[in-house]
């Protein structure tokens, strides 16, 4: 069964945060495992205010993908940057489709 970890964060320094998304997906590259899918959602109603949606392709792929040393890093560096712990919400996939 697909994963999903949904983290609602929030921060001033969201470029920034992109950029070490993108420079650990760049290292990632190639490798087995990890996030097969990602959405970032940016809160309307709140500002600084971010959810990101990772899709695993099981629940144990993402506990593989926590404990790697590479993926613990890249959260405190995250961490850092936000302006309040982040909170995680653990979740099965039980439907995705497209609607139109």
């Amino acid at each position: 069964m697909r994963f999903v970890q949904i983290i609602d964060f929030e921060t001033e320094r969201i470029d920034e945060m992109e950029q070490l998304i993108e420079d650990a997906r760049q290292s990632l590259a190639g490798r087995e495992g990890g996030p097969s899918h990602r959405i970032l959602l940016k809160d309307r109603d709140t500002p600084g205010r971010y959810l990101a949606v990772i899709e695993f392709e099981s629940y144990e792929e993402a506990m593989r993908n926590n404990e790697r040393p590479e993926t613990g890093k890249m959260a405190e560096q995250l961490t850092a940057l936000c302006t309040r712990e982040p909170r995680f919400l653990n979740c099965d996939l039980l439907d995705s489709r497209e609607l139109k």
